[in-house]
């Protein structure tokens, strides 16, 4: 029995990649699998060299990370980071290459405590949204010119100081009612809610100012409470939330009838400009006086014109008599007018008749049938004589031109057997014959030959 032929077995084609590759992989896995991500920690390790980009560390109790913020991003960061600060960071996750280090891309960095109150500022914001609290159909319309304006705030602050001096400069006849509150710290919130419902239980305020100046988010934070939020959108009087600088957004802001930038511009805006006011009337009194001194012309004219206008009884009536002279003189040439128009008329009515008698007009047609009578027999005769007078002048003329004349002389006329008259022997051949007419009499005959 044969043995079979036996082979080593053949060895799996091996992926040999390198270090450099697999990190690779991991990176792009990582990057590619994992969004951007919020990371709570603290802050270790911090190193700033000369390019400006940050690295540290980012741990807790259990474990830590590597991180990374490069420059464009860390300029953002209004402060620089601590050793041990607890901070929240939106990065994106990745790795070192060089040397396999999984680490953190940090794209943003705040402190974690306002990462907190952000979180809380928008589910409030989202939550109150939801309800109907920001409907701008809710919003109510402030006072052109406001009687009575309420503010509320902290009586030593700076906000109440601008207002104040704002309000002063441009209408300081309006009464200003300040309703003293916290405006930071853990009773600031409700204290801003008691002013807001006693405002509207006990005031004849008719616009109020609630506010503050800057400060940081934690200062602010009484505004983006939602009792003071709740009271503000119940306020039957409207309100100007004016808390911190341009950039500071609050909830108040949102609720409010309308938001300042900054306690001075809701100072600006409540108020209107008195001199400007003051020159609008100004104008307006010189406009008013313009058009009064206009219609006191036009009257006087009109005046004028009516008096002129205006005429004694007598001289009416004696105008009123005079009219009636003239119609009668008019009436009596007018019937004068028309007698002559009719006697006229009847004249040639008459001449017409006596033109128009039948016994005369058939005298006078009698009278030129008779001439017309003698008119043709005189034209008729005298036709007559002319055409016996061309008769004989043409038969003369006839007789002196006619073929037979000529015949009676010894000619004679030949012509073929077609009738047409034979001018030369070229147009004949021996056997045609021809018929000649005499002075009396034909003369038939065949042709023998001819002299070309």
């Amino acid at each position: 029995m044969q043995t079979p032929n036996t082979f080593p077995p053949q060895q799996a084609q091996r992926d040999v990649i390198s270090v450099s590759q697999l990190n690779r992989r991991a990176r792009q896995l990582l990057e590619t699998h994992m969004s951007l991500l919020w990371v709570e920690g603290e802050i270790s390790n911090f190193a700033c060299p000369s390019s400006g980009h940050w690295y540290f560390t980012l741990k807790d109790a259990n474990a830590q990370v590597k991180c990374a913020m490069f420059r464009n991003r860390n300029q953002r960061v209004r402060t620089m980071p601590q050793h041990g600060q607890q901070v929240l960071l939106r990065a994106r996750v990745s790795l070192y290459e060089g040397r396999g280090d999984y680490q953190l891309i940090v794209e943003h960095m705040e402190d974690a405590g306002e990462g907190a109150l952000q979180r809380a500022f928008e589910a409030l914001k989202a939550q109150l949204h939801q309800e109907g609290l920001f409907d701008p159909a809710h919003k109510k319309a402030l006072p052109t010119l406001p009687e009575h304006i309420g503010v509320i705030t902290s009586p030593t602050g700076a906000a109440i100081r601008d207002i104040l001096h704002v309000m002063a400069r441009r209408f300081p006849s309006i009464p200003i009612s300040i309703f003293p509150v916290a405006v930071q710290g853990a009773e600031a919130a409700g204290q801003i809610a008691r002013a807001l419902h006693n405002a509207n239980q006990y005031s004849n305020c008719d616009l109020l100012i609630v506010g503050r100046g800057g400060g940081s988010l934690e200062d602010l934070w009484p505004f983006n409470e939602e009792a003071v939020a709740r009271s503000i959108f119940a306020s039957r009087i409207p309100v100007i939330s004016a808390v911190g600088h341009e950039v500071d957004i609050t909830i108040s802001d949102y609720v409010a009838d309308m938001r300042a930038p900054t306690p001075s511009a809701a100072a600006e805006i409540c108020t209107p400009d008195g001199q400007e006011m003051l020159r609008q009337f100004y104008g307006y009194e010189v406009l008013l006086e313009e058009a009064m001194a206009r219609r006191l012309s036009r009257s006087h004219e009109r005046l004028a014109a009516l008096s002129s206008r205006l005429q004694h009884p007598r001289q009416r009536l004696q105008s009123q008599a005079q009219h009636l002279d003239n119609l009668e003189i008019r009436l009596r040439q007018n019937i004068q007018r028309k007698l002559q128009q009719q006697d006229h008329q009847l004249r040639n009515l008459i001449l017409r008749h006596e033109t128009l008698n039948p016994v005369k007009t058939l005298t006078q047609h009698r009278k030129q049938l008779d001439h017309l009578e003698q008119r043709l027999k005189t034209g008729m005769q005298h036709q007559l004589q002319q055409a016996r007078q061309a008769l004989s002048k043409n038969s003369a003329l006839l007789n002196s031109v006619s073929p037979l004349n000529i015949l009676q002389r010894g000619y004679s006329v030949t012509t073929d057997s077609n009738g047409q008259v034979v001018r030369s022997s070229e147009t004949l051949q021996p056997g045609d014959t021809l018929l000649t007419r005499l002075a009396k009499g034909n003369v038939k005959s065949t042709v023998t030959h001819t002299d070309a």
